[in-house]
């Protein structure tokens, strides 16, 4: 077993800031900050790319309205994986809201039409948001997030986004930012489901399982006392996001706002929460799977 923390990356949007803690994408590959392999990069210590990226988002202002292609059309588009997501509520202002999904049948033709008219968030599902809260977002989910969000977003290794509807604000530069309408029209799900929250029943020492799919198992601890995490059962790697409290993991201090990667092995990680208690959410790829 080996701990990893990387030097974050911080990139200031129109709308905030993301902070990268873990990222495998090229041009912006996470950098060991501490410790024997300090300044190795993510894919040497890890050995090849991570098929996980995670940030935290800092809303100022509304994001735009966006979705993502799944693996197939990205591939044959883009030649790179697709981006399925999940969002964990750190924090939020009052009033803070995330769009997430559709709230009636809609066609590609209407669609078009109601980006056209500015009319498309009237059909999109807007919930009101509060600390630890949990949105699971499938590649072809159209989505967004509100001004007053912080967020911890877990991902596949992607970077890819069609931006659907911006509000008519400019960029950064000044200009206008691109919008690709006509290249999410053939990657959106257009299905309608009647709640895109996800419902969870957290557990006090023990795990919380928040989302599974193929691309990735996110689970949720709240501990006051001390747990042993089976990394035997988790593939090649868990990554580790300290919400809340503080303690000890695997031998190291961790406190809030910490994330680590944790390569497995034949053994267990013990993790002890200090006196206000540990909150933590994991996530691993599961072995064998194709998303």
């Amino acid at each position: 077993m080996a701990i990893f923390k990387f030097q974050p990356i911080r990139k200031v949007l129109v709308w905030g800031t993301e902070t990268w803690l873990i990222s495998s994408v090229p041009g912006s590959e996470s950098v060991v900050a501490e410790g024997p392999d300090k300044g190795k990069t993510i894919n040497e210590v890890y050995g090849g790319q991570f098929p996980l990226l995670v940030k935290f988002i800092d809303a100022r202002e509304d994001l735009s309205i966006q979705v993502h292609p799944n693996d197939a059309l990205a591939l044959r588009r883009h030649n790179c994986k697709g981006k399925t997501e999940m969002w964990y509520v750190r924090d939020a202002s009052e009033g803070a809201h995330l769009l997430s999904g559709l709230t009636r049948q809609i066609t590609p033709e209407e669609y078009e039409r109601r980006v056209a008219d500015n009319t498309i968030t009237e059909v999109l599902g807007r919930y009101d948001i509060a600390k630890g809260d949990v949105f699971f977002l499938p590649a072809g989910r159209i989505h967004a997030i509100g001004g007053g969000s912080h967020i911890v977003e877990i991902q596949q290794t992607s970077d890819i986004t069609y931006r659907i509807y911006d509000y008519g604000r400019p960029g950064l530069d000044g200009k206008p930012r691109e919008l690709h309408t006509r290249l999410a029209k053939d990657a959106i799900d257009y299905s309608v489901l009647p709640d895109y929250r996800t419902r969870y029943n957290l557990r006090r020492n023990a795990r919380t399982v928040l989302v599974e799919c193929p691309c990735f198992v996110t689970s949720l601890y709240n501990l006051d006392r001390p747990l042993n995490l089976d990394l035997s059962a988790i593939g090649s790697a868990l990554v580790v996001v300290c919400i809340e409290g503080g303690g000890i993991l695997g031998g190291r201090p961790v406190a809030a706002g910490d994330v680590f990667l944790v390569t497995s092995g034949e053994s267990d990680m013990s993790v002890q929460p200090g006196p206000d208690g540990l909150k933590l959410l994991t996530s691993y790829v599961p072995e064998q799977t194709i998303c």
